[in-house]
């Protein structure tokens, strides 16, 4: 764990290729930090997804980079590495055990998500075990409905519901794939990422396909 070793009540887990974390994520996690009274939220940057070929993934010491710098200056925000520091596919139940177990039993864990991730949770490995683990903070857009959750997920998995608790945010159409597609053809992506992120894709001259 790095920095962020002072106690707190409230945490919250937020996990991501982050490939490049971006302006989006930030806002979601501040959102967050404050609906909820969070006292810190620690970005996990993914090792070896699961779901993904690493391949086609940036490096995870540029990633973690990219995360340490977006998030720097933010004193409720913290990096960790321990997904990247793993050499085997990183689950998000091995990451929330790992925090459960690091703080004590009055610690109230969350995980930060989207609707999309909580519609595919019942592909998760060992996801009968996360009521146990943290409560979700799961970020909607403005559209959003409750009647897909409870005909994919709720009915199946009902001791999720309590857990669950939503989290309505701006659309802003920004994408990491939209960021690195840009780059990919020498576009601006000002506004898009922090200025120090976007200083460091610049200056080790990531996402160019050569």
């Amino acid at each position: 764990m790095e920095n962020n070793t002072f106690n707190a009540s409230r945490i919250a887990i937020m996990g991501g290729t982050f490939d490049p974390i971006h302006l989006g994520h930030l806002m979601v996690a501040e959102e967050a930090r404050q609906k909820f009274s969070l006292d810190k939220v620690i970005f996990v940057p993914v090792g070896i997804p699961p779901h993904k070929s690493a391949e086609n993934i940036t490096p995870s010491y540029h990633r973690y980079m990219m995360t340490l710098l977006a998030t720097n200056n933010h004193p409720h925000f913290f990096v960790s590495n321990f997904e990247i520091d793993r050499n085997q596919p990183s689950y998000s139940i091995e990451t929330l055990r790992y925090f459960r177990d690091l703080y004590d039993s009055e610690t109230s864990l969350y995980f930060i998500t989207g609707t999309d991730t909580i519609l595919d949770i019942l592909t998760w490995k060992d996801y009968h075990e996360l009521p146990q683990l943290c409560d979700f903070i799961c970020a909607t857009r403005p559209n959003f409905s409750v009647e897909e959750l409870e005909t994919r997920v709720y009915r199946y998995f009902p001791e999720l519901k309590p857990h669950v608790h939503y989290l309505q945010i701006p659309l802003i159409e920004i994408s990491s794939t939209e960021i690195r597609n840009k780059r990919f053809n020498e576009q601006d992506i000002t506004f898009m990422v922090p200025e120090t992120v976007e200083n460091y894709i610049l200056k080790e001259n990531l996402f160019k396909g050569d």
